[in-house]
């Protein structure tokens, strides 16, 4: 008998940490199941222990939702994988032809739009954005090439997209929750009044103004048009990193931002960028990964936007061995902190260890992300809830990320059987 108390002891040790481990988890599966119940039978979750590949929790999970922003975590994901984080977006002045010896210019300029969401004026891009392309800076380039004046007219060319001013949730017309798209934005198409009427012609009176500034003449006036196809670069201007111009659109939500990526998406390799071709780019790009969603814009308006809670994790999780991942999640917003969860959270656990994505529609609220759990592991969760009451779900949404931040699972306990 005295033999075997050492081995049940040992036995007792050996099992303590995996009983533990069972009771976080189980623990954790009944906060999150009490949660889903506020949100309603048209929602859905799915949350995995990205570092012992654990599935911690499963409701509907492979039944598609509406999406709402968290649409933007496909379309930045694709857009980072086509292009990379150190990529910039080039807005360019060009002409036909060379200035005389006294500096004139003798014919036309067209500035041409590159899909930069944050060209515009020194004021506002770097009161909204720190720092991009800007007019003021085209214009000093300008009369840095030894331009002195313009005889012709200036154009604006936004030939690098197509002419719909909005997405499929507006019919395609200019929305206020997006603002007018164009290749060749300025000041992401906003006027004095309102909204520009036209764009491209907009932005090349700003650079004609920008010009007569700096004491350069221009003769003819400003419109739309498309540069031709032998003029060559005078002046060029570049957005910020692709990293940067992410972040910008994840952290706030903005659906401009997220609508022009999609469409510079369609664009990269030389076809003219349609929020359609830039869809299918973005789904094409899912079925890499091995997943399935449904995609029509690059926002998340419409509510043709659907995957699964399990497809969006599949997605975060596949990223994660990306060398853009960390563009991505640096551009999540931080729980309690900033973006669109600067005001939730900002008490409990997932304060300052949750990064998500969130997205609102009518009876539609999602939130989707990483959490760094207190015991060490990374989860990877998504929480669509669908014909809900969109501040109930929050609540539950805010309720089961804490619970997540605060779970102590496998790795804490001793028992976790893989790495990651």
């Amino acid at each position: 008998m005295r033999r075997l108390l050492p081995l049940a002891a040992l036995l007792a040790c050996l099992l303590a940490p995996a009983a533990a481990a069972q009771a976080q988890e189980a623990k954790l599966r009944a906060a999150l199941a009490s949660a889903m119940r506020i949100a309603g039978s048209r929602s859905g979750a799915y949350v995995l222990d990205a570092t012992t590949g654990e599935v911690l929790f499963s409701r509907r999970a492979g039944t598609p939702r509406i999406l709402a922003s968290n649409t933007k975590l496909f379309t930045t994901s694709a857009t980072l994988a086509a292009y990379g984080e150190d990529a910039t977006l080039a807005t360019t002045v060009v002409g036909v032809g060379e200035a005389l010896p006294d500096g004139t210019w003798p014919g036309d300029l067209y500035l041409v739009g590159g899909g930069d969401p944050t060209f515009g004026s020194e004021s506002f891009v770097r009161r909204n954005y720190g720092s991009g392309g800007t007019v003021e800076d085209l214009a000093a380039a300008i009369e840095a090439a030894g331009i002195t004046s313009v005889r012709g007219r200036i154009y604006g060319d936004e030939s690098r997209f197509d002419s719909l001013r909005g997405g499929p949730a507006s019919g395609f017309r200019v929305s206020i929750d997006v603002g007018p798209l164009s290749a060749l934005a300025f000041n992401r198409g906003l006027a004095p009044s309102g909204f520009q009427a036209n764009p491209p012609a907009f932005a090349a009176d700003q650079l004609r103004r920008a010009l007569e500034r700096r004491g350069i003449d221009v003769r003819g006036s400003s419109r739309a048009g498309v540069a031709p196809a032998e003029a060559h670069p005078i002046a060029t201007e570049e957005s910020p990193p692709m990293a940067r111009l992410v972040r910008l659109t994840n952290k706030p939500s903005d659906n401009f931002f997220a609508e022009t990526l999609l469409k510079d998406l369609a664009s990269r390799k030389g076809a003219r960028g349609t929020t359609a071709a830039g869809a299918r780019a973005a789904r094409s790009f899912a079925r890499t990964l091995g997943l399935s969603a449904r995609l029509v814009d690059g926002s998340g308006l419409s509510r043709a936007d659907r995957a699964s809670p399990r497809a969006v994790v599949g997605l975060l999780d596949r990223m994660r061995s990306r060398p853009e991942f960390d563009a991505l999640y640096d551009s999540l917003p931080i729980a309690g902190r900033d973006g669109t969860l600067r005001d939730r959270m900002r008490r409990g656990a997932a304060r300052g260890r949750c990064r998500a994505k969130t997205g609102t529609l009518h009876d539609v609220s999602a939130l989707s992300g990483f959490c760094s759990a207190r015991g060490g592991d990374l989860v990877v969760f998504s929480f669509l809830m669908n014909r809900t009451r969109v501040y109930a779900a929050r609540a539950a949404q805010d309720r089961m990320a804490n619970a997540l931040a605060a779970y102590r699972g496998r790795r804490a306990t001793g028992t976790s059987s893989r790495g990651g």
